[in-house]
């Protein structure tokens, strides 16, 4: 596991980079962490990382949102996926292999990530702005 604690917005974009240039076209990443934590943040440093010029928000009422970039990007949220048959219906299962799935969420399909997936944790850090990110399955 990596440990990265980030200082403000500057430190979240930064990581964001980081991330984006370990990416190889096909991942998923699970994001966990409560309300506020920066996943939306941390997903727009990474679009914006890999070429991105399309404004990034959070999918909540549309379920996902498609970016192009170097990589096809696919961002997930699943707040409100509660069953299985609520997953089958977003269409997430036909989205893998295609591109870059970034799921904020995570905690409520947990049971359906593929085992290689990159999971990131998202912590409160010493003030406010600042996060701790710890990062399992991604060599930064």
């Amino acid at each position: 596991m990596t440990v990265i604690n980030a200082e403000g917005l500057s430190g979240t974009q930064a990581l964001g980079k980081r991330i984006a240039d370990a990416l190889h076209g096909t991942e998923v990443i699970a994001f966990f962490g409560g309300l506020g934590m920066g996943k939306t943040t941390l997903t727009r440093a990474i679009a914006e990382a890999l070429g991105c010029s399309d404004d990034v928000s959070s999918p909540t009422f549309a379920i996902v949102n498609e970016y192009s970039a170097r990589f096809k990007l696919y961002h997930f949220d699943m707040y409100r996926i509660t069953s299985w048959d609520d997953l089958y219906s977003t269409g997430f299962f036909d989205y893998l292999d295609t591109g870059v799935l970034i799921i904020e969420w995570s905690e409520n399909i947990e049971n359906a990530l593929p085992e290689n997936t990159v999971r990131i944790t998202i912590l409160p850090g010493k003030t406010e702005n600042d996060r701790i990110f710890e990062i399992e399955g991604l060599d930064l």
